[in-house]
Formats: structure tokens, sequence, C-alpha cells
């Protein structure tokens, strides 16, 4: 992290050294608004470096929640297993809940993961009809190959039986 800083501020300041010769007929506020512009552009530029070196598209792996706009449950927290280990856990707020019943998807987890054959488990943690609590896990076996891979938990309603489903099911 630390050379990528020190590499943008090198290119910052070459930049500004760069502008100022080539802008001094120009007047100071335009000048300003230049740099602006540039360091926008180059702090962009960075930021997609980063996300490059942190997750290389041949390891990285995403995880996203959607949900439907049911009734029959409401979700309070999802915890994700990649390979029996913990990735991550989120308590979602009422917010958010909005959200997501208005047709939004959430990002739950970004990272890495070698290669080949791997298990991913949801348990997913709420409230269904009557207000009685449900915990129940989805689970999904798939092969990383050197492409990113996307997948989704989508939590729908299955009104002839009164109950929320929960799939998981990989992003094309």
């Amino acid at each position: 992290m630390k050379k990528i800083s020190h590499l943008g501020f090198m290119l910052l300041f070459s930049l500004c050294a760069a502008t100022a010769n080539s802008n001094e007929s120009k007047p100071l506020t335009e000048q300003i608004e230049n740099l602006k512009q540039q360091a926008i552009a180059l702090n962009r530029d960075l930021f997609i470096l980063e996300e490059d070196l942190l997750y290389p598209p041949a390891t990285q792996i995403a995880f996203y929640v959607a949900m439907d706009t049911s009734h029959l449950f409401t979700l309070d927290a999802v915890k994700l297993y990649v390979n029996d280990e913990l990735a991550t856990q989120y308590l979602y707020t009422e917010k958010q809940l909005n959200a997501l019943a208005k047709g939004g998807v959430h990002r739950l987890f970004q990272g890495n993961v070698k290669q080949g054959e791997h298990q991913l488990t949801a348990y997913v943690l709420g409230k269904g009809p009557q207000g009685r609590d449900i915990k129940r896990a989805a689970t999904l076996s798939f092969t990383k190959d050197d492409e990113a891979k996307a997948l989704e938990l989508v939590i729908s309603a299955n009104s002839t039986k009164e109950q929320p489903e929960f799939e998981i099911r990989e992003i094309e």
C-alpha cells in the first residue's frame, strides 16, 4: 500500500511540475482547477490499480445478497463460510432491508480463493411468518477458474408453502 501511495505522490508531483511549466500564461484559478481534475483522474487510476493488486481476477470472488419484497421473511443477519471458514458476517439495518426490498443488491463479501473446487455456505437468520425465528443454510459447490467469480444469495417467497426460500447461484 505504501508503494502505491509513494508512486501516486511522485506522479502527482511530476504532473504538477509539468502543468506549472505549460500553464504559466493561464490564470491561477484555471491552473488550480486543471490540477484538481488531474488529481481526481490520478486517484481513480490508483484505486483501480489497488483493486487489481488486492483482488486479481484469477482469484477474485464476490458474494451478493438479494431478496424480493416478501412479507414472509424479515432478514436479520447472514454468515458466510467459504470452505468451512468464516468469511464474513453481517447484521442488516431497517434502511438496508428497505433497499433490498426495492430490488437492491448488497455486496456481502469480496475476497480471494485459489482456483479449483470450493464450497460456499450462507447461514441466514431472520423472522418468518407470525414472527417465528428462522435459521436456514444454503450451500453451493463451485469451481473457481482463472476468471473472477460472482455468486448471489437470493431470498424469495414460496407463497404455496408460506415459507421463504434461499438459493445460491452463480451470476453470469
